[in-house]
């Protein structure tokens, strides 16, 4: 009886050993060191970005030249992104029409910051944004 409890003593000790061994094992595994990630532009950002430069150019007035300022600075945002934009803004509207358009691409370029740009094109962006409310406080 003593032969066979030192046994079932030994065997449940070395059990434990062995656990315990490979729970150690398995914690002090590593994983490699991850790069820091570079911040993406979002090709939702870049498709706003298009949509916005389309609204202001369809835009028939000038609003003290700030309409043709933040579609430059979108230009200049969309050539970082490598995204071509065009529009001759030969549309004849009225100022409320306008006024909506100008809404419609304000909107649309505060998506496409909050979408994920990267900080150079995310800083003409908010530049564009600005000159927008510039814009539209005009009348």
């Amino acid at each position: 009886m003593k032969i066979k409890l030192v046994r079932l003593f030994a065997s449940t000790a070395v059990a434990c050993l062995l656990l315990s061994w490979g729970q150690n094992l398995q914690a002090q595994t590593t994983t490699p060191p991850t790069k820091p990630t570079k911040t993406v532009n979002s090709p939702a950002a870049a498709g706003l970005l298009t949509q916005a430069y389309s609204a202001l150019s369809a835009a028939d007035h000038d609003y003290d030249g700030n309409r043709i300022r933040a579609m430059k600075q979108i230009e200049i945002a969309a050539k970082r992104l490598g995204v071509s934009l065009g529009g001759d803004g030969k549309v004849r509207e009225q100022q409320v029409t306008s006024d909506q358009q100008l809404h419609t691409a304000q909107a649309l370029l505060q998506q496409a910051v909050v979408a994920g740009l990267r900080p150079g094109p995310k800083e003409h962006i908010e530049k564009a944004i600005i000159f927008l409310n510039t814009a539209l406080s005009l009348k």
